[in-house]
């Protein structure tokens, strides 16, 4: 019991960083939340609070619960794309209908990403190959820098006027001067906060630019930041039917896999960078419940957010405190700092995002270039392009992964060589070397000829691996034909779970058995 009260008030211990860097490091994130979640919430279709307190929630459960310290949540845009359709659907349903069906959507999300976790299915974003991720990190890189670009323009489309679109520019350029060269001055606050407020101060008191209040403006008619804390409501008013159900769950489980990829390919990311390890399946049912709190408190959910993460890291954050301190700064804005936080520059947050963009883009991907196969390029432009014109980062992941699969089948079937020794005594040895699996074992029977062969074979699998069921049918079925040929068959240096199978499978199949016979398992599946 004392173990198990020890762990439920963990999150108060600093395990990792320090608690200036860490609450510095939250403030700088909360200040970067408000832009990002404003635009996915006019992307969803829904109020800007729907997604301001969907990061608030977001952000502390995971923060607090998470199994990555240092990550941060929010309303992101892959998630926001995805809930639309359910707003939409609602919307035919009847008027205000479109909230209800987004938060169904999100609480059901959120459970089925509970269970993805109690079932340990995190485990499977080990599968993704390092050029699926590599993709994923540019088109990720790529999306968050063209999503910058509406900052310069109108709200009807067009480009900011010459003078504006001056200002702006010498502030971004200011901005990201600051992030870049005042670490090397001083640590003691964190270079991004210190750009935020200096360009602020800089557009406030001499040269205006756009600011929060005026997106506000632009996509609402208020320029006003405010809202109570939101209770909880369970969404009755929806009709359940067989296509309300199709809509609700579908998009729901959509939500799910969206951001459990997203947020797992985040947190190897930020792993990677830090020299730590995270918990997969730990973040999954965290993710879960701030999804299910966040559609039950009125939010429109989400997932890891890879630019503000970064940003986090970046500046110093380390630990659970950091993302805990962003959440509630984001709460307290909204509910008391309005009228401060409407005139942050967009600028400076757009400046903010450029340096993201710059530090996530993997530009190793060019010296990649003539050095790796041209299959893997294949892998990561695939992954890149789908990412960036699709805006779909799991279809992008999960197409990255079936084609890395294909190119190791495809490699690995060509790698398969059958070398034949005569014998004194007329028998023939089959030397194998390669993998047999699915792939290979079509050229592996092919090259066999009962007919040209002599009337005793040994097949040595010493310097070959016996993969999956493929495998051992032909096994059975080769020997099946040497069998109507009047021939004899016999096998060695199989594994013993190999052999056990085989004997299972055809009781006249001839095994020999040795001390030096390796030990593994075939796949099952």
């Amino acid at each position: 019991m004392p173990q198990t009260i020890k762990k439920m008030f963990s999150i108060f211990t600093k395990k990792n960083g320090t608690w200036k860097d860490d609450i510095l490091s939250g403030l700088t994130v909360a200040l970067a939340l408000v832009p990002e979640a404003i635009a996915f919430s006019f992307a969803a279709g829904v109020d800007p609070l729907v997604g301001l307190w969907a990061a608030v929630f977001m952000g502390f459960i995971t923060a607090a619960f998470g199994g990555r310290p240092g990550m941060i949540s929010g309303a992101t845009g892959a998630i926001a794309v995805v809930v639309g359709k359910a707003v939409q659907y609602g919307e035919t349903q009847g008027d205000g209908l479109g909230l209800q069906y987004l938060f169904a959507v999100i609480m059901i999300a959120g459970i089925i990403q509970v269970l993805f976790g109690l079932l340990r299915l995190g485990r499977f974003i080990r599968l993704v190959p390092h050029p699926v991720m590599m993709g994923f990190v540019n088109g990720l890189a790529i999306v968050i820098l063209m999503a910058q670009f509406g900052s310069f323009k109108a709200p009807d489309g067009s480009w900011l006027p010459a003078d504006a679109l001056q200002v702006m520019a010498v502030l971004v350029i200011v901005t990201m001067l600051i992030i870049q060269f005042l670490p090397k001055l001083t640590t003691a606050v964190p270079s991004t906060l210190v750009a935020i407020v200096a360009v602020g101060l800089i557009s406030y008191f001499w040269a205006g630019s756009k600011t929060v209040s005026d997106v506000l403006l632009e996509g609402t008619g208020s320029g006003e930041l405010s809202g109570a804390f939101p209770i909880p409501h369970i969404p009755t008013d929806i009709v359940w039917n067989a296509e309300s159900c199709k809509v609700i769950f579908g998009v729901a489980f959509t939500v799910a896999m969206v951001g459990i990829i997203e947020s797992l390919m985040t947190l190897q990311l930020i792993d990677d960078m830090t020299e730590t390890r995270g918990k997969g399946n730990r973040e999954c049912i965290a993710q879960g419940g701030a999804n299910f709190l966040s559609g039950l408190f009125g939010g429109m959910g989400g997932c890891a957010m890879i630019g503000q993460s970064l940003i986090n890291i970046k500046s110093g954050g380390r630990g659970r405190t950091s993302g805990i301190v962003a959440a509630v700064a984001l709460a307290l804005f909204i509910m008391v700092g309005g009228p401060v936080i409407g005139q942050i520059p967009i600028a400076a947050l757009v400046g903010v995002m450029f340096m993201v963009v710059i530090g996530t883009f993997e530009w190793a991907t060019f010296q990649t270039l003539g050095r790796v196969p041209f299959t893997e390029i294949i892998v990561i432009l695939a992954v890149t392009l789908i990412t960036v014109f699709m805006h779909n980062l799991a279809l992008a992941v999960f197409v990255g992964v079936i084609l890395s699969a294909l190119v190791f089948a495809w490699e690995s079937a060509k790698h398969v060589r059958l070398n034949p020794h005569d014998q004194e005594d007329g028998s023939r040895i089959y030397n194998l070397q390669g993998l047999l699996f699915f792939g290979s074992v079509r050229e592996f029977a092919e090259r066999l000829s009962p007919a040209d062969d002599p009337d005793e074979i040994i097949i040595d699998f010493k310097e070959a691996k016996v993969c999956d069921m493929s495998s051992m049918e032909a096994l059975s079925s080769l020997t099946e034909r040497y069998k109507n040929a009047g021939k004899r068959v016999r096998m060695r240096h199989l594994s013993p779970e190999c052999a056990q199978m085989l004997t299972a499978a055809g009781p006249l199949i001839e095994i020999e058995v040795a001390e030096d016979d390796p030990h593994y398992t075939i796949a099952r599946i």
